[in-house]
Formats: C-alpha cells, structure tokens, sequence
C-alpha cells in the first residue's frame, strides 16, 4: 500500500470520527477545529485531518475561515427552519417509496437496524442509539430505490443528523421509529404522509429548543 492510499484511509477514518463527534455534540457549535491538535489525538498526520475538515466542510456541519482555524458551524433558527422544510418533503417521499418498493431482504436490514437501536435505547447509551436512528433513515433511503433521491439526500443528510439526530429520549424515538417501520413492512404509503411528517416536526421542535437553549446560556 503507497503512502497516498494510507493517506487516503486515514482520511475516511478522521473524518468518521470528526463527523460523529460533532453529530453526537463532543464538538460544540463554534469551537475551532486545530489541525496539529486534531492530528496529535487521532495519532495521525495533519494532511488526512486537513482533508477531513475539507468535507465536513462541503458536508455543511463545518464552517472555512480563511487565515484562522476552521470552526464547528453554529445553525440558526432559519437554517433549522430551512432544513427542516426541505426535509419533510424529501423524507415522506423516501419513506413512501420504501413501503411501495421493499422487499424481504430490505426489510430485515431496517428491521436489524431498528433492533440495534433499541438495543442502545435498553442500554440508555446516547451516542449509540443516536447513530443506530440515522442508520434507520439511511436504510430508508435504499430501500427506496431511487438513485436520484439518494444524491439528493446525501448533499445534506450530515446536516440532518446534526440538526435533528441528538434526541434525548431513546425510547420515544425507537417508538416511533416503530410505527414508521409497521407502516413501511405494510406498504401502507397514506399513513406513512401522516406518520413521517410527525415525526419530523418533533425532531425540529427539539432541534429549535436546543438552539434556544445555547442562545440562552450564551447570554
């Protein structure tokens, strides 16, 4: 293996970790991103770290700055507002297309992806169940079978997680993500244009209390 492909996996690595730390709020909206620090935690050159921040950067979870340091981006309520709008109409689509489209394979991989979610939601571990949520909608999203869709979809699916992905109650987003799948295993598309756009708004209400909370604590 040349130096350039370790370069390379490492870069997929640190931007995992990166990406995750600031979905999972380890990395607060705001703080500077350091590369030499970065580089010293993650054992790793500086280069895979630049690279990494470069696509957080195009990701939108991550803001350049030139001459200083690349910082965490701090969402407004517009932008919540924004996603959340373009969310919805997306999401019901995928959610939709999914129930008319799965088949048995599909839908043990969400059901295998739902099952570890409340395996995390049991063991009251946060960060575990909050990435098993975003695997749900991931899974989704294949089975929706919609190749556009899903280019669509990952232009901000990383700002989705951010914004929306940091439940506090596990057990009420297993919960619904139950309901979700029932409707999706029953291929019942009305009820999935009245469950998914719930779902959503309780996500966003939280996304906005959160927003509201650090402004607050800001002050």
């Amino acid at each position: 293996m040349t130096g350039v492909e370790v370069a390379e996996l490492e870069s997929v690595r640190v931007t995992r970790l990166l990406r995750d730390d600031i979905v999972l709020g380890r990395r607060a909206p705001g703080s500077r991103l350091i590369e030499r620090d970065i580089a010293a935690e993650l054992n790793v050159s500086r280069l895979p770290v630049r690279e990494a921040i470069r696509r957080l950067v195009v990701e939108g979870i991550v803001v350049a700055r030139p001459r200083t340091w690349a910082v965490v981006k701090e969402f407004t309520a517009q932008d919540v507002q924004d996603v959340a709008e373009v969310r919805e109409a997306f999401e019901t689509l995928t959610f939709q297309l999914a129930a008319q489209r799965h088949d048995a394979a599909g839908l043990a991989r969400l059901r295998a992806a739902l099952d570890r979610e409340t395996e995390s939601a049991r063991a009251g571990d946060l960060d575990s169940g909050r990435l098993a949520a975003g695997e749900f909608h991931t899974c989704v999203a294949d089975l929706a079978g919609n190749e556009m869709l899903s280019e669509m979809l990952q232009v901000f699916s990383t700002r989705l997680r951010w914004l929306f992905g940091q439940h506090d109650d596990l057990d009420e987003m297993v919960a619904e993500h139950e309901l979700l799948f029932a409707a999706v295993a029953d291929r019942d598309v009305d009820l999935l244009g009245e469950l998914v756009p719930q779902h959503l708004s309780r996500g966003r209400a939280l996304a906005e209390r959160r927003l509201r909370e650090r402004t607050e604590f800001a002050v």
